[in-house]
């Protein structure tokens, strides 16, 4: 077996570079490199940064003005006929953003580009929360009723937007199934991977990967994941609506507590982070791109702003009007980035681990245990490390689980843009199963191949490419949707409304309610 996952692990060897291109390109280029200013920035920078910049101007920062409202949209007691209710969409949202990258991307971010990347990380999911507020009223404007729910997001909009040609649709269906599937293996990793490591806590034993146990562990979450997964996206938004509220609070309350622990040292918490995101230091690259690129690369990465990935439960709400939809997909890039992004900056900026004597064998460290041994740093005694760990790896093993159930619901939304049949959604969903399976298998065989790991960044960045051309052909149709919220005169949002003919859902909705 581990001939094949090394053949595996060699075949895809050029995903690593090719992922790290696009990425970083023109910046790895001299002569743009040598710009001054500009050659820090990347074009996915520029696309992501830019575009959320433009749009928070052209939307009047909503982002800031309709913050309260947004609260009290997902604070609303509400009964749904179809699909899910707008707090559903966004614990489903959640589930997806709200990922173990909360906690390896930003200690990784932090490790390269120093504590300066968390303002960075700030300053995009800030400008991100206009991008999410657009992807979120394209997916409500452009939805699609099946049966008892709602279907929509990405390959949704993006077909009526280009043309409504089918391809379109299939296209871009096929590329968030890829896009989802270059994911799985990794979150199945985690989930089996994090089981293993609070099992060793618990038992204060080495557990090998290659025992019974994980066996054991990894078929239990294969049948957990098919049981919720084969139930459609109700189902699994009763288990989201769960999960993501106990994993979030859970965390938030854990570092809260490291935080009141160290309470002396969060003065510097905020003077390393100021002083780090203009000044970094030599030895994070003594570069301001460097720490501005760690920072918005990570920080998008996090969130998924721009990207469309969300798309598919803004879709699955059963909104009074797209744009409140639009304001909550906002509100899941601020809970993401701006509290549990922080949070965890927090604990690896506070232990200074990154700093100081050990910072080498600290940095040698795989991000996961990075975070651990800062853990360590800022609690006193064994017995209450081993606590923080245990509650901290649950925590991980929760954002990698819905993750995992997130993105196989999102493949099978997507996949209602290529057939609208059983056969086609139970193909997607044991396919997804069978690649979250094949990452638990290669937690038992004591390998990460992180060559096959580095299909998601390419994968984000690609769907980037895609979706961020499309939202500015739809920009219109938003802008109009937003000013027509805004004047509240009372009347239904129509397809007219924006200048359109095909929003077939709203119009009927219109004519139902006269």
């Amino acid at each position: 077996m581990e001939a094949v996952f090394e053949g595996i692990n060699s075949v895809f060897g050029f995903i690593g570079p090719l992922s790290d291109f696009l990425w970083d390109f023109p910046t790895n280029f001299a002569w743009y490199a040598n710009i001054p200013v500009l050659g820090s920035f990347s074009f996915a920078i520029i696309l992501l940064l830019g575009s959320g910049i433009f749009f928070s101007f052209k939307l009047g920062f909503m982002q800031v003005t309709h913050f309260k409202k947004a609260i009290k949209i997902l604070t609303e007691k509400r009964s749904v006929e179809t699909g899910i209710s707008p707090l559903a969409a966004f614990f489903l949202s959640s589930a997806m953003r709200v990922g173990p990258g909360n906690i390896i991307g930003v200690t990784g971010a932090i490790a390269v580009g120093g504590p300066g990347a968390l303002f960075w990380m700030w300053v995009s999911a800030f400008f991100g929360m206009a991008v999410a507020y657009m992807e979120g009223v394209l997916a409500q404007i452009f939805k699609e009723k099946k049966e008892e729910e709602f279907v929509g997001g990405l390959p949704f909009y993006g077909r009526r937007l280009l043309g409504n040609k089918v391809w379109v649709g299939i296209f871009l269906s096929v590329l968030y199934i890829l896009y989802a599937l270059c994911c799985l293996p990794a979150q199945g990793f985690n989930v089996v991977s994090s089981v293993g490591r609070m099992a060793e806590i618990v038992t204060n034993t080495t557990i090998s990967t290659d025992s019974l146990f994980y066996y054991l562990v990894g078929a239990g979450i294969i049948l957990l994941t098919a049981a919720i997964a084969f139930g459609g996206i109700r189902k699994v938004t009763k288990w989201t609506d769960k999960m993501v509220p106990v994993m979030a609070v859970l965390y938030i309350v854990v570092v809260l507590v490291l935080v009141v622990m160290n309470v002396k040292t969060i003065p510097y918490f905020f003077r390393a982070v100021f002083a780090g995101a203009f000044k970094p230091d030599a030895f994070f690259g003594g570069v301001f791109g460097t720490v501005l690129a760690q920072g918005v690369k990570r920080g998008l990465m996090s969130n998924e702003a721009g990207q469309g990935t969300i798309t598919m439960s803004a879709a699955a709400a059963d909104a009074k009007h797209p744009c409140e939809q639009g304001m909550i997909a906002s509100m899941g890039v601020f809970l993401d980035t701006m509290v549990i992004c922080t949070l965890t900056g927090f604990v690896v900026v506070m232990a200074h681990c990154w700093s100081g004597a050990g910072a080498e064998s600290w940095a040698a460290l795989d991000k996961l245990p990075k975070f651990t041994e800062s853990i360590a740093v800022l609690t006193p005694g064994t017995a209450m490390n081993a606590v923080m760990t245990f509650l901290v790896t649950l925590c991980f093993c929760l954002f990698a689980f819905t993750c995992l159930l997130g993105m196989i619901s999102f493949s099978e939304i997507a996949a209602n843009r290529i057939r609208k049949d059983k056969i086609c959604m139970n193909t997607v969903r044991c396919i997804a199963l069978f690649v979250a399976a094949f990452g638990i298998l290669c937690n038992i065989a004591g390998l990460e191949l992180g060559n096959l790991w580095a299909f998601s960044d390419l994968g984000n960045i690609l769907i980037v490419y895609f979706n961020v051309p499309i939202v500015y052909v739809g920009a219109k149709y938003v802008f109009r949707a937003t000013r027509h919220y805004k004047k509240r005169d009372g009347t239904p949002f129509t397809s007219k409304v924006i200048g359109r003919d095909d929003c077939e859902f709203w119009d009927k909705k219109a004519e139902a309610e006269e």
